[in-house]
């Protein structure tokens, strides 16, 4: 049964800094890519990050590039997005993704709050 659970989400005051994390299971984690997309009330899901099957590349949406880093450890099936700097704009479900050429998976979401 393939499975991705997010954890790692929260109410966090603006400036400050969560870890996400994706754990997956049911599939071979290193043959996919992994991606983060979040969707805010009322608007549609967007990409935030992205990160190929071996970690070697990443991509950003302009809106994180600087306070955002996406990484993966293969070894444990996790992909892994540090956020930094947050803004009341960060807030969010953040869902993550796993993408082959013949498949695609996403997780339930975790909830990312970002409030004084």
């Amino acid at each position: 049964q393939v499975q991705l659970v997010e954890s790692g989400g929260g109410l966090v005051q603006p400036g400050g800094s969560l870890r996400l994390s994706c754990a997956a299971s049911g599939f071979i984690f290193s043959h996919y890519a992994m991606n983060w997309y979040r969707q805010a009330p009322g608007k549609e899901r967007e990409l935030v990050a992205g990160i190929t099957s071996t970690g070697g590349s990443t991509n950003y949406a302009d809106s994180v590039k600087g306070r955002f880093t996406i990484s993966r450890d293969n070894a444990k099936n996790t992909v892994y997005l540090q956020m930094n700097s947050l803004k009341p704009e960060d807030t969010a479900v953040y869902y993550c993704m796993g993408r082959s050429v013949w498949y695609t998976y996403w997780g339930q979401g975790t909830q990312v709050t970002v409030s004084s």
